[in-house]
């Protein structure tokens, strides 16, 4: 992947120079990024963590733990202030992007697959203007943990609806979220078929 423009123009800033978590668009290649197909990729964009986990298929389906907020990724949320969230998504569809200023996201795939895509828009991380593809659900069951600054989507692929269950740091709130368009011609994500 080809570093993206260091230079920004105050068209380009997200947030205010001056803001507590800096983030700009950044001026990416026309492309996917790194695709990210171990949990231990020294390509993982800064404060992204995958965590595999098990899946236990028998003959009526299958059973999966989403979280204990006890231990692993969850045990870093605070129960009193995370929410949990599920959303269904047909096949073919793309919902991207969003960031948030203060709340870290907890995605497990429970059906289905995803092309996750991320950005990293935080304007003083090392891996600023990073893109990462990584592809979850139930042929690589990992759960992602995205943290505040980093742009994030994804594609439903495959024939099969897919649902995403999520935990979040804290309560909904309008005010932490932003939507920048999944065409953005800054982050340039392609979100066409890729092996053809």
């Amino acid at each position: 992947m080809a570093a993206p423009d260091s230079s920004v123009g105050q068209d380009r800033r997200i947030t205010d120079a001056d803001a507590p978590l800096q983030l700009v668009f950044p001026a990416c290649e026309h492309g996917i990024g790194d695709v990210i197909t171990s949990p231990d990729s020294p390509q993982l964009i800064d404060g992204v963590i995958a965590e595999p986990f098990s899946l236990w298929p028998d003959d009526r389906g299958y059973f999966m733990e989403v979280a204990r907020m006890s231990k692993g990724l969850a045990g870093g949320l605070d129960p009193a202030q995370a929410q949990v969230s599920a959303a269904l998504s047909y096949p073919g569809t793309i919902k991207a992007f969003h960031y948030h200023l203060h709340q870290t996201d907890y995605w497990t795939v429970a059906s289905g697959l995803l092309q996750v895509a991320l950005v990293d828009l935080r304007e003083k991380s090392p891996t600023f203007g990073r893109r990462n593809t990584i592809y979850v659900g139930v042929l690589r069951p990992w759960r992602l943990w995205i943290p505040p600054g980093v742009g994030h989507g994804y594609k439903v692929i495959g024939e099969q609806p897919a649902v995403l269950v999520y935990l979040t740091s804290q309560h909904y709130n309008a005010a932490d979220e932003g939507r920048i368009a999944y065409d953005d011609p800054g982050i340039a994500y392609d979100w066409e078929l890729q092996h053809k």
